[in-house]
């Protein structure tokens, strides 16, 4: 027994110490996925809601063989089949990176093109339409669809990433303790979102890198990181992703099938209790792996399951409360860094640091302590059930703080500000109105482009230049001008270190509530149906919240926007400037909607849940007195034969006496006394 004690013991660490890595692969390379949205928007030209599709694709893999995967792969050897998920999702993060191998070199949108070895300063101010034609040909425009690329093999690191989380969860929930099953979960979400950590820095990284990094003059190159047409080495990190994943598949080969169920239990159970009392604290919540079935018996049984599963009303609410909830959080943390970028002017590099080392670890920590409290407060279901509503209702209320931090719109000459001046300043020069080359005046205002801000000379190269008489910038005009947007806003570089702050707080709040709600699912179905319980949660919550949530949040952004980018051979590309306080409703008030609406429907919920709870209480005292009754009942049968059995002998042995001496004499009073004692 110790032997297998021993075993048990090393099997769960192993497992344990595999599943966190695997989580943490899948979750660095999921956050890198929505680290990089802005990056793949510009390198593609795409608007914000087919980024969303995009995003939503690794959910629709999912869709595909959630369902399955989480009822036949409980039934099957599941670190086995875990493995072959996490090769999978190998398999597309290499897919993602690869367009960048195809496609062209990156050529950003820009009025005036630069040549390498040239010394002739290019002319700002066109005087014909001819510089505007040869500027503007058209080349390439076929390699803007390789975005396909990146969306198939998002599809299919979701169709590797099905088996992870329900077979692995219910695998430790399975094989370990009650007492340590919820600790062990706790660990290894918090190990998933411990791996955002690395996937934000990581695209912090990357962002910072020029996406044609080795293969262009970085001379010629006029933009910077802050620019919106910027875009970082985006492959990069796709290429470290995919190794990670490769290697948390090989531990998963060397696992058993099942491992022998934690012993901590079975200390207070003998093993004629274990086997004759069908609820055991050793084997409540527990199932076991089954004996291998065929494949046929599996699927006729599939449907009945299914349906006794969809019975209970109180795994129904928690579904529901959940999708929308999820929609509310996809939505959020897909579109944060942007949002940041947007509203307070920081580079995409910037934005992805701050998620990573602020945000993310304030998340950890949060699952991490909600696992410890519900450890150490041995809360029961309903317990859970209050303590994750009132922290995602006081991360509500907190929440809506942020409506008050808000910024001015970036002063953009003819977009966020009046300038039917510009007319007339810059009539001498031949100027697209669909280009977006920013220049910053000496004004601090921000001009489309330096022929729009009536600019006819030019000095330096690449981000250095510096644009002179420029006739629209200053009330007297012929001030200078130099590459890019301005930054000074001094209402954002205030108001975005209280922003920070807000959001570690409510989001380390709201993540407090994460793993009591997550054993509540666990807890409120019948041990039999918890795989099949967390597939089925896994594929709601991905069909209607992870794929619709990200397309429909980037359509409501799309509609904030105030200019466009163009595409050289027609069509609108990316967004390149947004309606900030349009932005921050949008943003913010579908957020905080959506969770609205859960806690109306949580109300059915916690009064289904108080029954149950009340019902299961009734049942179980009515069981220990019907028990407490037959053990009564069983001792006094004992106690009456075994006080049968000490009286007959000694009646027998007082009365002989009595018999031989009426053969002989008649009895003494001192007889008929003993005997009188003896009847008494």
């Amino acid at each position: 027994q110790a032997g297998s004690t021993n075993q048990s013991c090393r099997g769960r660490t192993m497992f344990l110490g595999a599943l966190s890595f695997a989580y943490f692969s899948k979750s660095l390379s999921g956050s890198y996925m929505k680290s990089t949205i802005t990056q793949l928007e510009r390198r593609f030209d795409i608007p914000s809601y087919l980024i969303g599709v995009i995003d939503g694709s690794f959910e629709v893999g999912n869709l595909l063989v959630i369902a399955f995967v989480s009822y036949f792969g409980a039934k099957l050897h599941r670190p086995k089949i875990i493995a072959i998920g996490c090769l999978l999702m190998s398999i597309g993060t290499f897919i993602i990176a690869l367009p960048h191998f195809i496609i062209g070199r990156y050529e950003f949108e820009t009025s005036v093109r630069w040549e390498i070895n040239s010394t002739d300063s290019p002319a700002p101010c066109p005087k014909n339409s001819a510089a505007i034609v040869a500027q503007g040909k058209c080349e390439g425009e076929s390699n803007m669809s390789m975005w396909i690329y990146v969306l198939l093999g998002n599809v299919l690191r979701g169709i590797g990433e099905t088996p992870v989380q329900p077979l692995g969860i219910s695998y430790i929930d399975d094989f370990a303790s009650q007492e340590n099953a919820a600790l062990y979960v706790g660990c290894v979400q918090t190990i998933s979102v411990v791996g955002p950590v690395f996937g934000y820095l990581l695209g912090s990284m990357c962002a910072k890198i020029y996406v044609d990094i080795g293969f262009v003059n970085m001379e010629t190159i006029s933009i910077g990181p802050s620019d919106s047409r910027w875009v970082g080495a985006w492959w990069l990190g796709y290429l470290i992703a995919g190794v990670l994943t490769l290697l948390s598949a090989v531990p998963f080969w060397f696992l058993p099938r099942s491992l022998p169920v934690g012993q901590k239990g079975a200390t207070r159970c003998t093993p004629e209790q274990t086997s004759f009392i069908k609820d055991s604290p050793l084997l409540e919540n527990k199932y076991p792996a089954d004996e291998p079935t065929g494949f046929l018996e599996m699927a006729r049984d599939f449907i009945p399951t299914l349906r006794i599963l969809l019975g209970n009303p109180i795994y129904l609410i928690y579904l529901c409360v959940t999708i929308i909830q999820l929609n509310s959080l996809i939505g959020m943390v897909t579109y944060k860094p942007k949002y940041i970028e947007q509203h307070f002017g920081q580079s995409a590099s910037k934005a992805n640091f701050l998620m990573g080392v602020v945000n993310i670890p304030a998340v950890a920590l949060g699952m991490f302590s909600g696992g410890l409290c519900m450890k150490k407060l041995k809360l029961s279901l309903m317990g859970a059930a209050k303590f994750a509503f009132s922290t995602s209702l006081i991360g509500y209320f907190l929440s809506l703080f942020f409506f008050a931090m808000s910024c001015e719109n970036a002063k953009v000459a003819g977009v966020t500000t009046h300038a039917h001046f510009i007319m007339s300043c810059n009539s001498d020069c031949v100027c697209s109105a669909n280009d977006w080359d920013p220049v910053c005046g000496e004004d601090g205002i921000t001009y489309v482009s330096p022929c729009l801000a009536g600019c006819t000379r030019s000095d330096g190269s690449g981000s250095n230049t510096v644009f002179a008489q420029c006739s629209c910038v200053g009330s007297a005009g012929n001030l200078t001008a130099r590459t890019g947007q301005c930054l000074d806003r001094e209402d954002c570089d205030r108001m975005f270190p209280y922003f920070l702050a807000l959001s570690v707080i409510t989001s380390f709040i709201i993540s407090l509530g994460g793993t009591p709600g997550y054993m509540l699912l666990i807890r409120c179905i019948e041990p039999q149906l918890k795989s099949l319980a967390l597939g089925f949660h896994a594929l709601a919550t991905r069909t209607l919240a992870g794929i619709p949530a990200p397309i429909y949040f980037g359509a409501i952004i799309d509609t904030t926007c105030l200019k466009w980018g163009q595409k050289r051979c027609g069509g609108i590309g990316a967004c390149r400037i947004y309606n900030t306080a349009a932005y921050r409703t949008a943003y913010l008030g579908l957020t905080l909607s959506l969770r609205s609406a859960s806690f109306l429907v949580c109300i059915p919920g916690f009064l289904l849940l108080r029954q149950q709870v009340r019902r299961e209480q009734r049942n179980a005292v009515r069981g220990a007195l019907a028990n407490g009754g037959a053990e009564m009942e069983a001792l006094g049968k004992d106690e009456t034969a075994d006080r049968e059995a000490a009286v007959v002998p000694e009646t027998k042995s007082v009365r002989e006496p009595v018999v031989r001496d009426t053969e002989g004499s008649q009895p003494t009073a001192e007889h008929h006394s003993r005997d009188r004692e003896t009847r008494l």
